[in-house]
């Protein structure tokens, strides 16, 4: 993994960098399910100390995407089939009411429209799988719940790390893309029940297609 060394700045804000960098490199499987995140090597290639990596890997730990072991340090987290059905369980529970209530309120459509695009556009399997969870976020971002909100962005974050696993299979962004357009058509129609329940119907979908016990993995990526 190539990661930029950047210049002094408040222990603050190093922390911060450190964040995004190594959760952008875990998101887009530049750093994968069961690596180890050895301080020291991460802290000489990004030009800091140890302090900063270690309070960005804590606030990893935070959002369930690296496992930190006493006496043997961090790693990328593994999830295993019994971690991803829980996980999309709890998005099952909550991001249809979201939606429902982002589209309730008249969620403004820009950011799904323009995350539709990209994923269109998406050049690679990462940079089609951040497109559409942008497309998410911009569905159940105006649901008015702050904390539920930051619930689902962790959900989020954990699914994209999901599909990462070696054990994550059959991509079908063709198939996503269709409901995307879909569940985008009938939240910008101001149908608030309709949304809910096509993205219900999606992830659920989603969820008995992706985990699954064997097959090989794809390269094409993928993220409802």
């Amino acid at each position: 993994m190539s990661i930029p060394p950047f210049g002094p700045v408040a222990t603050t804000s190093r922390t911060a960098h450190v964040l995004e960098v190594l959760k952008s490199a875990i998101l887009n499987g530049q750093l994968r399910p069961g690596d180890a995140l050895v301080e020291s090597e991460l802290a000489s290639r990004l030009g800091v100390s140890k302090t900063p990596v270690r309070e960005a890997l804590k606030s990893l730990e935070g959002t369930g995407l690296v496992v930190i072991r006493p006496y043997t340090g961090a790693v990328v987290r593994v999830f295993t089939e019994v971690d991803a059905v829980a996980v999309y369980d709890m998005r099952l529970l909550l991001e249809p009411e979201a939606v429902r209530r982002s589209v309730a309120a008249g969620f403004d459509a820009t950011g799904a429209v323009e995350a539709l695009g990209r994923a269109e556009a998406a050049e690679s399997g990462s940079e089609r799988s951040l497109a559409n969870r942008d497309f998410h976020r911009s569905l159940y971002r105006e649901c008015g719940n702050p904390l539920l909100v930051q619930t689902l962005d962790g959900l989020r974050d954990q699914i994209a790390l999901i599909s990462a696993g070696s054990w994550a299979r059959t991509a079908s962004w063709r198939q996503e893309a269709s409901e995307h357009a879909r569940i985008l058509h009938v939240a910008r129609s101001g149908d608030s029940e309709g949304a809910a329940r096509l993205v219900r119907e999606h992830v659920a979908d989603f969820a008995r297609r992706r985990i699954a016990p064997a097959g090989p993995d794809s390269a094409e990526g993928g993220s409802a």
